[in-house]
């Protein structure tokens, strides 16, 4: 039978609590069903809110005593709150719980992965573990004590004290309680140190499986060139004397922050050039940066309450990607944050799931882990340092840390910070925070008597619940160039403010060729008209990196929106323009290859949409494999040569340039597949000394419809490390043919080695299901139904992972008839499952409407 209506929290009920907390005291008495948790809590009343209202979250616990002043208490439970009277003074609380790790599935809170004890308590994870007021803004130090017979017992800060089957552990930084860690089991260390500017000696660990001590290295790596950038860039040093990594089998995200105790994803952390190909490695290189970044953006800093979720992850997500760029490419790195932002979050923005940035209300907080919240508030911090400056923005961001070290902050002190450094007002700017959905930005131009005159205009469409946006601030930086291609305005960054604004440059001696959104300046969706022989200019003489990609990745999306509308041939001008790309070697080799690859088939699809058209995603998969082809046939005379020069000599290395040198090669190895039946890939295959190389062999193999013994050969070599076997099982669904998708997702639940309760594994299947755009909706509607029995299964055991899964359905209105009404049964029929999770829950109502 389910539950009540969920209800709805909104942003303006926040209340401040009414009992804050001085000091945490927990003892764990572990064991896999009956684990004991004693808690010790000093709580004091909160002047900000005299109300005397003590209230403690708590699920799934097993209440055997509590006691307030060492006396007896008889608390009220309702609905996961414990209430009842208390001293209006301070006072120490007491209780003891039992608690059942083995049947957590749900992995929130203390559950147990392959025998390792683990937590993740964010967002609200905590009352799972003991009685407590589990919210962001109540924060203390912790000491927590563990007893087990298992040899390596860890929580959150410095080790304190140790003996035959206990540890000691004190974190003396407040935090509040879903920064909480506890890591028990039969785990290895990987160890290392880092000295801090200051000189302090910093103990580095990675803790994983005796099997996997071979894979930490990389991520070890990693984490001391995360530190020394953080001091370099942001002024910021480590503050525990330890810092412990742990992956686990076992996780519903790619890691968690944890005071001093981040816990990984295994997928996260552990790499080896024979298992992991260099999308994985530059992937941990970004987490375990994005994830020590926390420390001071989300820890010594948090958030006053979850609707302020994008104050601690848009500015960590921005400072890894800037970590990221100056590891790596920071102009290959621009594209693929904006491949990402326009493939997911402008996807979100434009449907039933559209929300601001920082959320107005929510039922599940789960639910708002979002491409949203993290990718566009990160945009939204990029937006804000074009405005002000490098300069500015350093100053601002030293006030922040300064001011609200050991805050719980909001989004108005973060602005106030900036407001005050740089005396600008940033009231309209607040909008990107406010206001959901893409902002459209209209280009015209005219040119008369040396005078260029640019107009811009900038709507903000309607999304659910919001109407009649305001307009807002929009840094759009421009460059013009003339007819040679040579830079006449070099960029500069023009502020759009009103709804339409002119913009004049005189003094030019003839029109200039306009490049706009430079470096891709917004989170924009530019409607700005222009005819191919522009385009192909900006390809060929753009100075702007992220420009001349743009430009290529436009041209394809004319070039396919024509074929599927119009069974058009591809363009001339987009294959020479391509060519000339190629043939350029002062380009980066991940550039060219970035520029080589044309636009997703869900873009494409949404791109039909836009121009007011139903996308039918099997005519537009055919248009894809039939542009691929006739690239492919294009290029054949000098993608032998460019695959040639790009092979890497030597033992793998994971470095950037290697790297891209493959990425190029392996762009070569894909188009060559098309015309020469796949030769060299299963030459390549067969030759492979590292997981790049035979992922992108078998991956061209399986793409034109071979691969068989490949297949079977990989499995057989790999089928003892889970995490290889997760791409093994990804390929398959991702590389069939649209009506065999359906078909091999469903057979591979049927192998020995699927579990659902892995997340891993899980989004191995489904999540390439859903990634495989013609497949996943292929008019039979097998895959509709597919996803939805599973998905109907999997909420049972975890519904983080099934809410967002059912995203795969957000789409659903965009389609014919036929497949909408297939899509509507499979959500309808998800909806009316017994016993349906609040997450899955709010997710399947707000995309039904």
């Amino acid at each position: 039978m389910k539950d009540a209506a969920p209800q709805t929290i909104y942003l303006k009920d926040y209340t401040p609590p009414a009992y804050l907390v001085d000091e945490v005291h927990l003892t764990f008495k572990l064991h896999p069903t009956k684990t004991l948790v004693q808690s010790r809590i000093a709580f004091r009343p909160n002047p900000e809110n005299p109300d005397g209202k003590f209230e403690l979250h708590g699920e799934d616990l097993t209440l055997h005593w509590a006691r307030i002043n060492g006396q007896d208490w008889k608390p009220a439970t309702r609905s996961g709150i414990l209430t009842a009277s208390a001293p209006n003074a301070p006072f120490i609380w007491e209780a003891l719980v039992e608690i059942n790790p083995s049947a957590n599935t749900a992995l929130e809170g203390l559950y147990m992965s392959n025998g390792v004890y683990c937590t993740q308590c964010e967002a609200e994870g905590f009352r799972k573990i003991t009685y407590y007021p589990d919210r962001p803004d109540v924060m203390a130090p912790f000491t927590v004590r563990i007893e087990s017979d298992l040899p390596v017992l860890l929580s959150n800060g410095n080790p304190t004290a140790q003996g035959e089957g206990w540890a000691e552990w004190h974190d003396p930084w407040p935090k509040p309680a879903y920064l909480f860690a506890l890591v028990a089991g039969d785990l290895v260390n990987d160890a290392d140190s880092f000295t801090t500017k200051s000189g302090n000696d910093i103990a580095l660990n990675i803790w994983v499986r005796p099997d996997d001590i071979g894979k930490c290295a990389f991520g070890m790596e990693a984490l001391k060139k995360s530190m020394k950038w953080d001091e370099d860039v942001y002024g910021r040093e480590y503050d525990l004397d330890i810092f412990n990594i742990v992956a686990v089998d076992d996780f519903n995200m790619g890691a968690m922050e944890n005071k001093g105790l981040n816990i990984f994803n295994s997928s996260a952390v552990l790499a080896s050039p024979e298992t992991s190909t260099d999308a994985n490695f530059e992937r941990i290189e970004a987490i375990i940066a994005h994830e020590y970044f926390h420390n001071w953006t989300g820890n010594r800093i948090t958030c006053r309450d979850w609707f302020q979720l994008c104050l601690k992850e848009g500015l960590t997500v921005f400072r890894d990607q800037q970590f990221t760029g100056d590891m790596r490419s920071h102009a290959v790195k621009r594209i693929d944050d904006a491949i990402v932002l326009r493939a997911y979050q402008f996807r979100e923005d434009n449907g039933p799931l559209a929300h601001p940035v920082r959320p107005a209300s929510f039922v599940e907080i789960n639910n708002f882990y979002t491409v949203t919240v993290y990718e566009k508030g990160a945009e939204i911090i990029g937006m804000l340092k074009r405005l002000v400056g490098d300069d500015a923005y350093a100053r601002a961001l030293d006030l922040y840390f300064e001011r609200h070290d050991g805050d719980a902050a909001t989004i108005e002190d973060w602005l106030k910070v900036f407001e005050d450094a740089t005396g600008r007002d940033l009231s309209q700017f607040a909008l990107w925070y406010h206001q959901a959905g893409t902002p459209r930005v209209t280009v015209t131009e005219e040119y008369a008597d040396g005078v260029y005159t640019l107009h811009l205009g900038q709507h903000i469409p309607d999304t659910p619940g919001q109407t009649d946006k305001s307009s807002m601030v929009i840094p759009v930086a421009i460059g013009l160039l003339d007819e040679k291609g040579h830079e006449v305005l070099p960029t500069t960054m023009l502020e759009l403010t009103e709804a339409t604004q002119r913009f004049t440059f005189p003094d030019l001696a003839s029109k200039p060729v306009l490049s706009v959104l430079r470096d891709f300046s917004a989170p924009v969706i530019l409607e700005h008209e222009q005819n191919k022989a522009q385009r192909a200019f900006l390809l060929a003489h753009d100075t702007d990196p992220f420009n001349k990609w743009d430009a290529a990745r436009s041209l394809a999306q004319d070039v396919l929106t024509d074929m599927v509308l119009h069974d058009a041939a591809p363009d001339a001008a987009y294959l020479d323009g391509l060519t000339a790309v190629l043939r350029d070697d002062s380009l980066e080799p991940a550039f060219r290859a970035r520029v080589l690859s044309p636009p997703s088939q869900d873009d494409i699809a949404q791109a039909l949409v836009d121009a007011g058209h139903v996308p039918d995603p099997t005519a537009i998969y055919r248009a894809h494999e039939a542009l691929t082809l006739t690239i492919a046939q294009h290029l054949q005379d000098i993608a032998p040569r460019i695959f040639a020069e790009m092979a890497v000599p030597g033992p793998y290395s994971p470095a950037a340039d290697a790297a891209g040198k493959r990425a190029l090669s392996n762009t070569m190895l894909s188009l060559m597949s098309k015309t020469d039946g796949g030769r060299l890939a299963a030459q390549q295959y067969d030759a492979a000394d590292n997981m790049t190389q035979q992922l992108a062999a078998l991956t061209a193999l399986l793409k034109i419809g071979k691969g068989a013994a490949q297949t079977q050969q990989f499995e057989q070599q790999w089928q003892h490390d889970r995490l290889v076997m997760d791409k093994w099982f990804g390929l398959q669904v991702g590389c069939a043919a649209p009506e065999t998708a359906a078909a091999i997702a469903g057979a591979l639940t049927d192998h020995p080695a699927f579990t659902m309760k892995n997340p891993n594994r899980f989004r191995a299947v489904f999540g390439s299901l859903k990634a495989n755009t013609a497949g996943f909706h292929d008019p039979s509607g097998a895959a509709y139904d597919l996803m939805a029995d599973w998905l109907i299964k999997l909420d049972a055991l975890n519904p983080q992972t099934t809410a967002r899964m059912v995203t795969s359905f957000d789409t659903w209105r965009r389609y014919d008839a036929d497949r909408q009404a297939k899509m509507r049964t499979a959500l309808e029929r998800i909806a009316n499952a017994p016993d349906l999770s609040r997450d899955t829950t709010e997710m399947v109502t707000r995309m039904l409407g």
